[in-house]
């Protein structure tokens, strides 16, 4: 039995009958819901997705969209309704207004409300440049990372500041992704690795992989695996990163550096990241969706599409070693992923040929004892069970 298609025999726990075994195992998604142009999507190449309560906001190459969850109704924007430029790369829901904020690539930022599009633009506004990568909301602000650096608008005030290398530890200005969290802002930045604004005291702090070497992590967990750096997330006091080449997770203290070659990450090559807990953390890269389910053991779980049989394909392993492959007749709609958003015990997944709703049935955190195929590989049937 080869490396790939193996059971870690060591790391089981109890044998239970003939060929099944009860190991320490996370949680699978293994029903999925497609959602393409066919069920009213304006495009199927999805850069964002954000979740409320009983709406899934969807950002396309080709307009914007809302699923209700409640009814499956599919309504969708383009600019022929006034949706103020075609692609929308980025999206944040304001939880005190209800204001949804979109990031537009090559159009500037919006805000949707009340059934209208208002609109900021580098003719119009503070904004620095019309690409903008990502927008966060933080307290009555509004931030947008873009190629020419990162904007902050204050939507009260109508007040906006401009951070570049002439006022921010900027090495390089083109701002990939931002999130806010406890206080503090952090900006995704191609070439300058990761920065963090605290808005109390409004300073700056950078974090980049201390050996200077751009091309190769020479020591590992010493910091940011690349300062290419293309997703933030800070979650339960840990930071998360994704960059084009290795991911990594920061704890205050200590880093984490995450490779293909030794992880489940499917692909070196991260287009964003999103942390659920500081535990648990779901990359998605260019090869599938790579999960760290359980931070302390290593467990992860990767989600891919096989391109044969557009099956999904869940591959659960500690560090390198597989421990389970559980087939279901949908997954992840294509490998090359752009988006991960979290609702409630769901998960919702972007993708360049459309978005993928992962049901949470029975979602549990971490680890937990349940049978493992001793062959390794369970399909599950249309009904999300197990044969």
């Amino acid at each position: 039995m080869d490396h790939v298609t193996r059971v870690v025999v060591c790391l089981l726990c109890l044998v239970v009958g003939r060929g099944v075994a009860v190991a320490k195992l996370p949680y699978v998604y293994t029903d999925w819901q497609h959602f393409t142009v066919k069920d009213g999507l304006p495009n199927d190449h999805i850069f964002a997705v954000e979740a409320t309560e009983a709406k899934v906001w969807v950002g396309t190459e080709d307009g914007l969209a809302c699923i209700d969850k409640n009814t499956g109704k599919i309504e969708s924007w383009k600019e022929a309704d006034g949706l103020p430029w075609r692609v929308v790369s980025a999206l944040d829901m304001n939880p005190k207004t209800g204001e949804l904020w979109l990031g537009l690539f090559g159009g500037g930022m919006a805000r949707f409300s009340g059934g209208r599009f208002d609109h900021w633009h580098q003719l119009n506004s503070g904004l620095v440049n019309d690409v903008v990568y990502g927008v966060a909301v933080e307290h009555d602000n509004i931030w947008a990372a873009t190629t020419a650096g990162a904007s902050r608008y204050n939507t009260v005030t109508g007040e906006w500041t401009i951070y570049t290398e002439k006022n921010a530890p900027m090495e390089e200005i083109w701002n990939y992704g931002v999130s806010y969290n406890d206080g503090k802002v952090y900006l995704g930045i191609w070439g300058s690795g990761v920065l963090e604004f605290d808005i109390e005291t409004e300073n700056w702090k950078d974090y980049l992989d201390p050996d200077g070497e751009m091309e190769i992590d020479l020591y590992r967990d010493d910091g940011v695996v690349h300062v290419i750096t293309t997703g933030v997330s800070y979650i339960d006091s840990v930071l998360w990163v994704s960059s084009y080449f290795g991911m990594c997770r920061y704890d205050g203290r200590h880093w984490r550096g995450y490779y293909a070659h030794e992880t489940g990450l499917p692909s070196d090559f991260g287009n964003a990241v999103k942390g659920r807990s500081a535990d648990e953390a779901w990359y998605a890269t260019d090869k599938g969706v790579g999960v760290v389910t359980d931070f302390k053991t290593d467990t992860w779980v990767t989600y891919t599409m096989d391109p044969n049989t557009h099956e999904g394909v869940a591959v659960v392993s500690r560090g390198p070693d597989i421990l389970e492959t559980v087939r279901s007749p949908h997954g992840i709609p294509h490998n090359y992923a752009l988006w991960v958003e979290f609702d409630g015990d769901d998960v919702w997944v972007g993708t360049s040929k459309g978005l993928a709703w992962g049901r949470g049935k029975g979602y549990y955190s971490g680890l937990k004892d349940r049978p493992v195929d001793a062959g390794s590989v369970q399909r599950v049937s249309d009904a999300g069970e197990a044969k």
